[in-house]
């Protein structure tokens, strides 16, 4: 035990520097104002976290996995779970054509230890290094628009997503089950 305590005391001492690295010098990236957020920008490897976290490797960017990023400064995992568009899509669309590839990001990371959050990241902006052209991470409606062409219309594409509409014919809007749903809505809301 003696010996367990100077090394954890150790250990905690060389991660304060990285712990403590200020990632927002340079970030172009927009606030929005949510709670818990800091501009960052830093460089990093683009990883299937699968592969990381259990070594099963064997699907690693496989389509329609999720990506991370492993930043260089200090190899933390970071979570990318937002993109620079105002609907709540994954930034796995923007990431995908990096993966395994060292890119720099720049956008909002989510430290807020009253709700958990940690390592969670809005990417805003990426682009391949050394010295690839900054692109803005907005892809996902175009290439949603691409994989549904049958779905063009006016309005949000999630009204008109083929997956979603079949789940609310089948679950209804609240997931209840049409029935259920039904019966609620009478019940609570007087709607018939």
């Amino acid at each position: 035990m003696a010996r367990v305590i100077p090394a954890l005391a150790l250990a905690a001492c060389t991660a304060l520097p990285a712990a403590a690295q200020d990632f927002s010098e340079g970030s172009e990236a927009n606030e929005w104002g949510l709670w818990g957020e800091q501009k960052a920008r830093f460089e990093a490897r683009v990883v299937d976290p699968i592969c990381v976290l259990s070594s099963q490797c064997d699907d690693a960017c496989a389509p329609g996995r999720q990506s991370a990023l492993l930043r260089s400064a200090d190899d933390a995992l970071i979570m990318p779970l937002k993109n620079n568009q105002p609907i709540f899509t994954g930034a796995a669309a923007d990431l995908a054509p990096f993966c395994g590839q060292q890119v720099e990001v720049d956008g909002l990371m989510i430290e807020n230890p009253e709700n958990g959050a940690t390592h969670v990241y809005q990417v805003q902006r990426i682009r391949a290094l050394p010295d690839g052209e900054w692109a803005v991470a907005n892809r996902f409606t175009d290439d949603w628009a691409d994989a549904h062409p049958d779905a063009a219309g006016d309005g949000p594409w999630f009204r008109r997503d083929p997956r979603i509409n079949a789940e609310i014919a089948t679950e209804g809007y609240l997931g209840l089950g049409v029935a259920q749903e039904e019966a609620f809505l009478k019940d609570w809301l007087g709607i018939e």
